[in-house]
């Protein structure tokens, strides 16, 4: 990789790698939850539950995510894993964001009920589970997976920054670049990747290009091309 597209990753990581460019974004529910939860009034279950739905609700506008994400944990009286344990979930064919029904989310709420009778935590699932078990996707091997692979930096990666870092038994040199248009489209004009499929080899490209400059920690990369993407493109999108 040249030595200037490095040096400019690297700028870019440092410059929106900062929680003033995600104020109004899906992380800033979980770290939310994450917040009560470091003053005793919820667990952390609650931020794993408020962290499914903000990213599964991650695609669109950030002002419509938002929107519809408050809306969500407004129906679940700010307290997500309570509403997901003690079932009656809301389960009809009425959009809750933009494709996602109502019934779709009472669907994750049943499966992670499930989940936590048996778990103490999501950080056990590797990403084919969380795939499959929590938001119950068939398996494809080839998929990049976007919603999870950003599920798992903000739970994962713990610089005191952006990042919650609650899942301290997942080594962050093992997480990937959540791929979405910004990210691609940026990581298209620098070069590091020439493909064209939007598939889960693009996603390891990407990463290893990343692994050179943030050893250890390449979904640091994320805040590179994402930022200057959404920030390039006004509103941004995720």
């Amino acid at each position: 990789m040249d030595s200037s597209i490095r040096r400019q990753l690297a700028e870019w990581a440092g410059t929106y790698n900062d929680r003033k460019y995600f104020l109004e974004d899906p992380i800033a529910f979980p770290t939310r939850f994450l917040e009560l939860c470091n003053r005793g009034a919820c667990c952390l279950k609650d931020v794993e539950v408020s962290a499914v739905f903000a990213a599964h609700f991650a695609w669109g506008r950030r002002t419509m995510i938002v929107r519809d994400c408050s809306r969500l944990f407004d129906w679940m009286d700010w307290k997500p894993y309570d509403y997901v344990m003690k079932g009656g979930w809301r389960d009809d064919d009425v959009s809750i964001h933009r494709t996602v029904k109502w019934s779709e989310t009472a669907a994750i709420c049943s499966r992670l009920r499930s989940i936590y009778e048996t778990r103490d935590s999501l950080s056990s699932l590797t990403q084919s589970q969380m795939r499959t078990m929590v938001y119950g996707q068939k398996e494809d091997l080839k998929a990049p997976d976007k919603k999870i692979n950003m599920m798992r930096r903000w739970m994962v990666r713990d610089d005191g920054k952006v990042d919650l870092g609650i899942w301290k038994d997942i080594d962050p040199a093992t997480l990937l670049i959540p791929l979405d248009v910004h990210v691609y489209d940026t990581a298209v004009e620098l070069g590091l990747t020439e493909r064209k499929a939007k598939d889960i080899v693009t996603v390891r490209e990407i990463t290893g290009c990343f692994e050179e400059i943030f050893p250890g920690d390449p979904c640091k990369g994320d805040f590179a091309l994402f930022g200057h993407g959404v920030t390039r493109a006004a509103g941004g999108s995720v």
